[in-house]
């Protein structure tokens, strides 16, 4: 990502080269497209975005090149296409892996001679835009299947750039947390104050096939949810708590749930089922008659609770200690004290 922004900064400084920005839905192309356009010159002018999947073909046409009076039946005035409305500015073509044959060889034009034709009109309209296109598809495989212009196509991709999903960044998943809790709290009088660490964990092994965008709409949930509350992770709906996986339970009385099966206890903590690594605690008739080691299970549990913090934060003490709600030197004494060189070995350069 910081990669990314640093590419971002050179495209705003550049104001004329075309942009081809890739990457999965919801990971925040049109910001991306918003940001080279409000850093570069022509940031004083119209950023004019448009949908080419959103609006039918025979729409399309008219909402990019406009149209002259008369043009068509209805057609009472001449209507501004997107294109000279963008004009000393940026234009945005959402989706343009859509965008059929016909206007592809339209735009085409557009990029070489930097004029266009109203439909209905003989005149050429000189433009001076720069076109910024994104798409989730892959178009170099449609190019050699022939449903995308090659022409256009490189065209379009003088500099291509790609945002990664959420799932290859999981180190920027509490980093956008913070920001969309701290978002809402804008718009919202209440909002809730974050997740637990069995939550949190969750949250970075879940898959996020909607990804930035999908964060968004479950931090607005949980939000509106545990308004004022710090939400656990039996809070969080199921495909968040499994995984992605959607389980759906079988009807009572059939052979996968039969009505007498022992019901799971969800009593227990769930940062005792997640630090626990399998282990159980001892139940009461398996006590002997000398007890249990107290201290050593409690330390056996704080030990495990310090190396998954660690693990969750990739090795940042800093960031572990606030998870565990404990003074940064509080949490370095322990960690020393407890003699866990893999953590220091594996943790360095850490704060």
């Amino acid at each position: 990502m910081q990669q990314l922004f640093k590419l971002i900064s050179k495209l705003a400084e550049d104001d004329q080269s075309t942009v081809l920005i890739q990457g999965e839905s919801g990971t925040g192309k049109e910001l991306v497209a918003k940001a080279i356009h409000q850093h570069s010159p022509r940031k004083g002018n119209n950023f004019v975005p448009i949908n080419c999947a959103a609006i039918p073909e025979d729409l399309l046409e008219s909402e990019l090149f406009g149209y002259a009076k008369g043009a068509f039946t209805g057609a009472t005035n001449a209507k501004t296409g997107r294109i000279e409305y963008a004009d000393g500015g940026s234009l945005f073509l959402d989706e343009i892996g859509d965008m059929k044959p016909l206007l592809q060889a339209k735009l085409l034009r557009v990029l070489q001679e930097r004029e266009f034709e109203p439909v209905g009109s003989l005149k050429a309209i000189p433009v001076d835009v720069r076109v910024i296109a994104a798409t989730h598809r892959d178009l170099e495989k449609m190019v050699e299947e022939g449903r995308f212009r090659e022409d256009l196509y490189y065209r379009l991709c003088v500099i291509p750039v790609n945002i990664p999903p959420l799932r290859r960044r999981r180190e920027d998943i509490p980093l956008l947390i913070d920001y969309f809790i701290r978002s809402t709290s804008k718009q919202q009088k209440k909002t809730f104050t974050g997740f637990d660490l069995a939550a949190m964990q969750a949250l970075r092994e879940y898959p996020w096939k909607g990804n930035v965008r999908e964060l968004e709409n479950l931090i607005q949930h949980m939000s509106i949810l545990y308004s004022g509350k710090v939400v656990r992770f039996i809070d969080l709906p199921d495909k968040y708590r499994n995984g992605g996986v959607r389980q759906s339970i079988p009807a009572a009385g059939t052979d996968d749930n039969p009505m007498d099966a022992p019901s799971i206890d969800v009593s227990v903590p769930e940062q005792l089922m997640l630090f626990s690594n399998g282990a159980t605690m001892p139940s009461i008739e398996t006590w002997d008659d000398d007890g249990i080691d107290f201290k050593g299970l409690v330390n056996e549990f704080e030990t495990q609770l310090i190396v998954q913090a660690l693990k969750v934060t990739q090795g940042n003490k800093k960031e572990a200690a606030k998870l565990l709600n404990l003074k940064r030197t509080t949490l370095l004494e322990k960690i020393k004290k407890k003699e866990l060189q893999w953590e220091e070995k594996n943790s360095s350069g850490s704060s």
